[in-house]
């Protein structure tokens, strides 16, 4: 399969199988001439425009009945400013691609998110994110982005150039326009030591609050039904180069990770009552581990068992009480989660609609094997994540709309105006986008 999520007989399907879309035509632009030409057109034949990515986002944020925009051929690094530190990368690069390139002339992103499927633009207009204790999500790292808006016509955006355009712009859900090209912050490459160890979900929540001051990026994942979780710390190293030696790193990565994890979550959708034993197994598969490498070898691992997610920012000081309050809701409920709970952190920005938007924040994320019914433990999980003023992300699955977002985003009518402004006639509206941002 390509790296684009797509189907048969015209049919766009996303990575997560859940959502499909029968756009009217499809149009892969060679340059942001003939993707501001296949904007203007499809204004005159009436049609709505969307691009996708990968296909990586779980609600339908990409889905349109109208003209699709493949970016397959807007890709590849157009220039590296060593005195400003800094990458133009074009829109339909992707993640693994920009970081493979990067780490050949010596430079890295600051912090990235652990799947590097997605290209760049997609990964930063949903506000993909890693972890961190003060370096924030892949657009927080974002210089400038050039944008093509609902006329045809090319934006410069900076915070020097359509300041009030580039602070939406960077999470801008593909409501504003679409983005051909980016601007990165980079940084010369460094070293990261992972030390990766089980440890039990009590002590975790006792002492989150040093976890996450004593480590650059900490994260954990929660196997349900057991009081197990595997934390994961990543801080800046001296060195030497310590990466996983090659067959443990396939052994860990590849054969528990994903072989055996895929056959505990087959085992575990025929035979759901044994759901709470293999989480045990699961729980302990993997023993503690640390090594040292580039930042993308350490950041990211593959991710080869699909699944749905839904993902929930919650401000940093409400993490503790959210999870005890979602093992809580399990234990009672009798449903039967055999994929782990994720849980990771970012401190605040200053990008319109991010997550993390004015305020540091915790990410908790809930995911159950594709194909599998989610609803029920998605929506018992949603009542709790909003009942803490959650913001969900924006590519996952949730089921929160305007009115919701008006509450929880201080300055979400500042985004409104405009997209009033850049996009009046809704060329870039899809059901999501009048979902979530009213119509």
């Amino acid at each position: 399969m390509s790296s684009t999520a797509s189907g048969r007989n015209g049919t766009w399907r996303n990575w997560g199988g859940n959502i499909a879309a029968r756009p009217a035509r499809e149009v892969t632009p060679a340059s942001v001439d003939e993707l501001s030409a296949a904007i203007r057109r499809a204004a005159e034949d009436g049609l709505k425009v969307k691009a996708v990515g990968s296909g990586h986002s779980f609600t339908s944020i990409a889905a349109t009945d109208g003209v699709l925009i493949r970016p397959q051929l807007l890709t590849g690094i157009r220039n590296i400013d060593r005195d400003a530190m800094t990458v133009t990368v074009e829109a339909g690069t992707p993640l693994k691609r920009l970081n493979m390139a990067l780490a050949r002339e010596g430079l890295s992103l600051t912090n990235m998110g652990d799947i590097m499927e997605q290209t760049v633009s997609g990964a930063t207009s949903t506000g993909t994110h890693g972890t961190g204790r003060e370096s924030a999500s892949i657009a927080a790292q974002i210089k400038g982005l050039e944008l093509v808006t609902a006329d045809g016509s090319v934006l410069s955006c900076s915070e020097k150039e359509n300041p009030e355009v580039f602070a939406a712009a960077r999470i801008g859900l593909g409501a504003l326009g679409i983005v051909t090209a980016i601007t990165f912050a980079v940084e010369p490459i460094f070293l990261l030591s992972a030390r990766e160890e089980p440890m039990p979900f009590d002590k975790v929540l006792a002492d989150f609050d040093e976890l996450w001051a004593e480590n650059e990026h900490f994260e954990f994942y929660w196997f349900p039904h057991t009081g197990n979780t595997n934390t994961k710390r990543n801080n800046r190293s001296a060195g030497p180069e310590k990466p996983v030696p090659q067959l443990q790193g396939w052994f860990e990565d590849e054969f528990l990770s994903n072989g055996v994890f895929q056959a505990a979550q087959w085992v575990g959708r025929a035979v759901p009552a044994a759901v709470p034993a293999i989480a045990q197994i699961s729980s302990k598969a993997l023993s503690a581990r640390t090594y040292t490498d580039i930042p993308y070898k350490v950041f990211t691992s593959p991710r080869r068992v699909r699944f749905v997610e839904m993902e929930y920012a919650v401000p940093r000081a409400a993490v503790v009480e959210t999870l005890r309050e979602l093992k809580a809701m399990l234990d009672r409920s009798g449903l039967r989660v055999s994929f782990p709970v994720e849980v990771r952190t970012a401190p605040a920005d200053d990008i319109t609609l991010s997550t993390a938007s004015g305020r540091d924040s915790a990410y908790i994320a809930v995911h159950m094997v594709k194909g599998t019914p989610y609803q029920r433990y998605f929506s018992a999980a949603e009542r709790i994540f909003t009942a803490h003023e959650g913001r969900p992300h924006w590519g996952k699955v949730h089921t929160r709309d305007a009115e919701y977002f008006a509450q929880v985003y201080p300055r979400f009518g500042e985004f409104t105006a405009l997209r009033d402004r850049l996009d009046p006639d809704r060329r870039f509206q899809n059901d999501y986008l009048r979902r979530v941002l009213g119509a």
